[in-house]
């Protein structure tokens, strides 16, 4: 990875940061606004860079948060690396209404799934429309901003997409 791509993750890292601290109400203190930085990474810079914004994202949000679910972040830190590189290879590969459908299901109804078996079916039952509604949100700021800016980083900074 060139200075460039390493300049524009710390930037999109530190807008998960931002977003991160636009909470969305639910029982746990982590669900925030902070994907959509990483879903715009990924749209912009490849699937890795977009993986890479997201798993820190969500720790950072979390750490804001107070680390609600303690040494359980990492594993959300890794589903939400999985699922914005999941978007990222969609996205740039075309199937970009595709690539939000499957992100919002896969971040919200998916990666809460593993822990019902830590924390039983009244955390998830709580936990995922929290979290559902918080991936809509953000996959729709991505779907909106991605066709927009795309064009214009493309332009100013040449395509830094892999």
């Amino acid at each position: 990875m060139n200075v460039k791509k390493i300049s524009w993750v710390a930037l999109f890292i530190a807008l998960s940061v931002i977003g991160g601290m636009i909470k969305v109400p639910g029982p746990v203190s982590s669900i925030a606004l902070d994907s959509f930085p990483a879903l715009l990474a990924a749209g912009l810079l490849g699937a890795g860079p977009g993986a890479l914004v997201g798993a820190f994202g969500h720790l950072i949000s979390a750490l804001i948060g107070g680390l609600p679910m303690g040494p359980l972040h990492l594993l959300v830190a890794a589903e939400m690396a999985v699922v914005v590189w999941l978007f990222g290879k969609m996205y740039g590969s075309g199937k970009r209404i595709l690539a939000v459908l499957v992100f919002v299901l896969l971040n919200g109804l998916a990666a809460p799934a593993p822990f019902i078996l830590v924390m039983g079916w009244p955390f998830y039952a709580g936990a995922a429309p929290a979290i559902t509604i918080a991936a809509v949100f953000n996959g729709i700021v991505a779907a909106v901003l991605l066709p927009r800016v795309l064009p214009v980083f493309e332009k100013r900074f040449g395509r830094v997409h892999a």
